[in-house]
């Protein structure tokens, strides 16, 4: 069973920096898409839909990120760890949420919460203004 755990999560002043880690343990194939969403504190909670899509890493290397974080976000990965990062940087206010790491046996990579089977528990961020 393909398990993602994640990690780093806190609280920060506005303009500060975060480093999201996530392990994803029992992967056997040979292809893996990764992926961080969020869900923010107005949001349903655990409402699988509510889930934004932030950064995407597919198997290739390639790489997407929300409109939001552009910039500021950048997503990365050790594949001898099969460990997934996120690194935050000039957060906000708005990007205070519940932190997810998603993972998906493909080749491809689809930024929507529907793309991906396997999920972590989820990890808070704050951005306290």
């Amino acid at each position: 069973q393909v398990q993602p755990v994640e990690s780093g999560g806190g609280s920060v002043q506005v303009g500060g920096s975060l480093t999201l880690s996530c392990v994803i343990s029992g992967f056997t194939g040979r292809e893996l898409s990764m992926g961080w969403f969020r869900q923010a504190p107005e949001k349903e909670r655990g409402a699988f839909a509510e889930r934004e899509g932030v950064a995407g890493i597919d198997s290739k290397g390639t790489t997407n990120y929300a409109d939001s974080v552009k910039g500021r976000f950048t997503i990365s990965q050790d594949d001898a760890q099969n460990t997934l990062y996120l690194q935050m940087n000039n957060l906000k206010p708005e990007d205070t949420a519940v932190y997810y790491c998603a993972a998906e046996s493909s080749t491809y990579l689809l930024l929507t919460p529907e793309f991906f089977s396997y999920w972590g528990q989820g990890t808070q961020v704050t951005v306290a203004s």
